[in-house]
């Protein structure tokens, strides 16, 4: 149950900082309407999570063994392909940040929509975090959880302490974050190595 718990934190975490549409999205919110405001999108994932998970599981579940053992590889080589860009990212110092006026005020419910329509969560949960938690579900209900629980009490409150960096301070934010990104480097690198290797054993 402790690996399972400590692969969700893990993921968890590098889901968080890793560009992409829905961080962007906060982001900017923060800079536009302050991250008091912002903060309570940053929980939107829990909503449009829960169709996407049962989609990704009812089409894992359906095939056979050796393709699971396909998708930990696959898995595995999109994670280091993550590790790769989230690297190039992190080399990169001046990230830009995007414009604060190029938004409307919206809440967690286009933030929501906005990660059901974009295909991240899909790849994620498919080739990533889908496998893992099909694996452990299947040893145990409260295994599967414990992933769960690991990778949502992680995801979220990072995305908060994003929120809150980028709209209070956005040098020091801009500079935390990519102190997050560096770490997540290292974390995806790790988790890509493991994955292939859970695939080939």
């Amino acid at each position: 149950m402790w690996l399972y718990l400590l692969q969700g934190i893990g993921l968890g975490f590098s889901a968080a900082v890793q560009p992409g549409p829905f961080q962007t999205y906060l982001i900017s919110q923060s800079l536009s309407r302050g991250w008091k405001r912002t903060l309570f999108a940053a929980f939107a994932p829990l909503l449009s999570d829960g169709p996407i998970i049962a989609l990704c599981l009812f089409v894992l579940s359906q095939v056979p063994v050796w393709f699971e053992r396909f998708l930990y590889i696959a898995g595995g080589i999109f994670i280091l392909y993550l590790a790769f860009g989230s690297y190039r990212a992190w080399r990169n110092s001046e990230r830009e940040t995007p414009d604060a006026e190029s938004t409307h005020q919206q809440g967690i419910l286009q933030a929501s929509l906005m990660n059901v329509l974009s295909p991240g969560p899909y790849l994620f949960w498919s080739l990533i975090t889908g496998p893992i938690l099909l694996r452990s579900w299947r040893a145990s209900p409260a295994i599967g959880l414990s992933f769960l629980l690991g990778f949502y009490l992680t995801f979220i409150p990072v995305l908060m302490l994003i929120i809150i960096l980028f709209g209070t301070m956005q040098n020091i934010g801009q500079k935390a974050s990519r102190s997050l990104l560096g770490v997540s480097v290292l974390a995806l690198f790790c988790f890509g190595l493991y994955q292939i290797w859970l695939g080939f054993h």
